[in-house]
């Protein structure tokens, strides 16, 4: 099955609902599936053809959702840009994935490299350029196996890379997760998630897509609006990440009893979620929020039951579909229950591969065609599943992944600086944050302050360390490698 026939059940059979709100206005069903069609056409005309990347660089708004089903109806490949992305980072993902348009707006679109842009389209000026464009539905493209979306992650280099989603994958993901977590037409979803990541466009855009119920898009999470939005709106359902959950809390007493009574489920991904966060979310809401493993690569893999215990700390059970083992890193071996390992998984959700990276698919799966997840984790006797750190020195900042690496070369690369070194420090907001520890380059007049100005213009705001620490060297063993525990202390 390809996007498309997934859904046709909102976009042809719920044609005259309303489906979508965003900034005070309603969308019925009909009237996105004729802007994409038009957008589609629009797209053929100006070149685009079958396999062709389309990167968008947006914040939340209902073009994203257009251009997304355009893309997938005329076999386009998505190519989602982290709004929250600078100069660097923006032009390492366009020089890589050589989209043939970039989609931004004019708020953000200056951040775009002009040397890295190709062609560049302001979603501003959309309608015009749609102008008088038949909006029947475009010929198929896409099969199950098509590539539909290339969602840019980070490796063990520090540089990101493209993970291939298909068409079969972003599907399967959807069933799945309707399945295990009970959803239906008569859900009501307040989608606060960007949707430039793979958490708001699987779970979020995929299942509301397969199954027509009503969706609330927001901007963003604003902490100052978000309880009002869920007062108005009455979700049954909410997707968040710990961060998120977190700012709840600060949530009036009788405010939260309203929002708990109308909703029946609150998930959290992307980031390990607090015990005490479940527990304190419990009390004030009056539910136990539900907790789920993904990964950029596979999309959803594990979760905790919908109608069992939800367990404080574990992720809970593979989900319909989807195959996990625990083996030994070094050997390859299955671990017994109780017992440290690196999660590897099979199943119609895993990605295809890495975008014209062949060195690292091979790397990244087994003989057997497991994908080696670099996460660690433990199966309980009674089959639940818990993460319990990563292989790789990730740093995960409210939802947002962060590999050391990328700030340690941006470093080095500053006036000054000798050598660098980033970890993760726990957060009570955020779960991690990076801070920096920098030798300066002796005699080279060092500037701290310029080192700050310059992380937090080049880098996203959440990869720009919050803090950096001048040291005079780096803790190493007896190989050379940087003991980065010993930082920590």
């Amino acid at each position: 099955m390809n996007l498309p026939e997934l859904f046709r059940t909102s976009l042809v059979d719920r044609a005259s609902e309303v489906g979508l709100e965003f900034g005070g206005c309603e969308y019925r069903f009909e009237e996105l599936e004729r802007e994409s069609n038009r957008l589609a056409n629009a797209l053929r005309r100006d070149g685009f053809e079958a396999g062709d990347r389309l990167a968008v660089y947006l914040t939340n708004r209902v073009e994203m959702i257009t251009l997304y089903l355009a893309a997938v109806k005329s076999g386009l490949i998505f190519t989602p840009i982290n709004a929250l992305y600078r100069g660097r980072e923006i032009g390492h993902i366009v020089k890589d994935a050589e989209p043939k348009g970039v989609f931004t707006s004019r708020e953000i679109g200056a951040a775009i490299p002009a040397e890295a842009a190709g062609r560049v389209y302001l979603v501003e000026e959309l309608p015009a350029w749609c102008d008088e464009l038949s909006d029947a539905p475009p010929d198929g493209y896409s099969n199950a196996d098509s590539i539909a979306a290339l969602i840019y992650t980070s490796g063990t280099t520090g540089r990101p890379k493209g993970a291939m989603l298909t068409h079969g994958n972003l599907a399967a993901n959807a069933r799945s997760l309707i399945e295990a977590w009970r959803m239906e037409p008569a859900d009501r979803l307040l989608l606060a998630l960007p949707l430039f990541h793979v958490h708001g466009i699987g779970n979020g855009l995929h299942t509301w897509l397969a199954l027509g119920y009503r969706t609330r898009l927001l901007e963003r999470f604003r902490k100052e609006t978000i309880v009002d939005e869920l007062l108005e709106f009455r979700p049954t359902v909410f997707f968040g990440v710990p961060t998120m959950y977190e700012r709840l809390l600060g949530t009036p007493p009788e405010a939260a009893r309203e929002i708990g009574r109308r909703a029946r489920l609150f998930v959290s991904g992307s980031a390990p979620l607090p015990p005490a966060t479940l527990h304190r979310f419990e009390q004030l809401f009056g539910h136990v929020i539900l907790e789920r493993y993904g990964m950029s690569e596979t999309l959803m893999n594990i979760s905790n039951p919908y109608g069992e215990e939800r367990r404080p700390g574990s992720v809970g059970f593979p989900l319909p579909g989807v195959t996990i083992r625990i083996v030994d890193p070094d050997t390859g071996e299955p671990v017994p229950d109780g017992a440290t390992g690196e999660i590897e998984i099979s199943g119609p959700n895993v990605f295809r591969g890495y975008w014209r990276r062949d060195d690292a698919t091979r790397e990244a799966f087994t003989a057997d065609g497991f994908f080696r997840s670099g996460d660690l984790g433990t199966r309980a006797p009674d089959g639940y599943y818990t993460l319990q750190g990563r292989r790789k020195e990730l740093i995960i900042s409210g939802g947002f992944n962060i590999y050391p690496r990328e700030i340690e070369e941006f470093l080095c690369e500053q006036p000054g600086v000798a050598e660098a070194a980033v970890i993760g420090v726990p957060d009570t907001v955020r779960g991690e944050v990076p801070v920096a520890y920098v030798v300066p380059d002796s005699g080279s007049g060092f500037d701290p302050s310029a080192l700050v100005a310059a992380c937090r213009t080049e880098l996203a705001s959440f990869k720009a360390p919050r803090r950096i620490e001048t040291v005079e060297r780096l803790p190493r063993n007896a190989l050379g490698k940087i003991q980065k525990h010993l930082l920590a202390r």
